[in-house]
């Protein structure tokens, strides 16, 4: 498949889930966005995908198996291949395009220097604590995500976008891997679909934290809490209260810090959430 049909393609794939009413999130095929591809398998048993060596979602819908695959940040426009393994044991890769997105830049002033500049102790945490949220996203299960759209984990004002290109008191810093959303101090945060409980904790950038995973690579991790309800290992429902609105960490302000993860890559946790009408224009 040559680099013209590729990403006519995904395009079709990407309008799968509105014409249907599928439960799939949607499909938007750029650095931090998700790739929805049909695989050309129909047994009972689903088949095994993998993207950059990284397990990856498989859905099951009328017309046959979709893997829905998280893309990183990192990755550079072009040509990208997913591997999937079916149950008879054949192995296949299917070429999909990335496009191109161009992200806003933010500033902002942080009043803590050591969020900004860590001393050599901090960094030593920073570093401990960077393994343990890593690990965090790595989680896989296989049970099947049943639950999509997610819903919105706290209702307040969105503020800072998925992907800003950062400047914390003027120096660079990585792209921003989440939602935030403004609400005053105590406002309850909520599961915004069944999971686990697989890590929480107060960490040096994110405060007060928690993740929960939600079957098949699907993490989401809240931060910056004034209040953590849930313990690791435990099961929460749809819905349920996790935790509360706080300003622990680095922040400017009261927010929530929303990341969803997808197959170890932080994907934009508004392709997640219902479609709007007002998105639709």
């Amino acid at each position: 498949m040559n680099a013209i049909i590729a990403p006519l393609l995904l395009l079709l794939l990407s309008c799968i889930p509105t014409a249907w009413g599928l439960p799939l999130p949607q499909a938007l095929p750029v650095p931090g966005g998700i790739a929805i591809i049909k695989l050309d398998s129909h047994e009972t048993t689903p088949p095994q995908a993998f993207y950059r060596q990284h397990r990856v979602m498989v859905q099951k819908r009328p017309q046959g198996w979709y893997a829905v695959v998280g893309i990183p940040l990192s990755t550079k426009p072009g040509i990208q291949h997913l591997h999937y393994r079916s149950a008879r044991g054949s192995n296949t890769s299917i070429p999909f395009q990335v496009q191109d997105k161009h992200y806003r830049t933010q500033r902002i002033t942080i009043r803590d220097k050591h969020k900004v500049e860590p001393d050599a102790a901090e960094l030593q945490r920073i570093f401990r604590e960077k393994k343990q949220i890593l690990a965090a996203f790595r989680t896989w299960d296989k049970r099947v995500v049943t639950q999509l759209p997610l819903r919105q984990p706290v209702n307040g004002i969105k503020t800072s976008s998925f992907g800003l290109r950062r400047f914390f008191n003027g120096q660079p810093r990585k792209p921003h891997s989440g939602m935030d959303i403004a609400a005053p101090r105590g406002t309850p945060v909520f599961a915004p679909a069944d999971g686990v409980v697989i890590n929480t904790g107060n960490y040096f950038f994110n405060g007060n934290s928690i993740f929960i995973e939600h079957g098949q690579g699907l993490v989401t991790m809240y931060c910056h809490l004034q209040r953590i309800d849930v313990k690791q290992g435990q099961s929460v429902h749809r819905g349920q209260r996790i935790g509360a609105v706080g300003a622990t960490g680095r922040v400017t302000g009261p927010h929530l810090h929303w990341s969803v993860s997808l197959n170890d890559a932080r994907v934009d946790p508004a392709l997640f959430l219902p479609v709007r009408r007002e998105d639709k224009r």
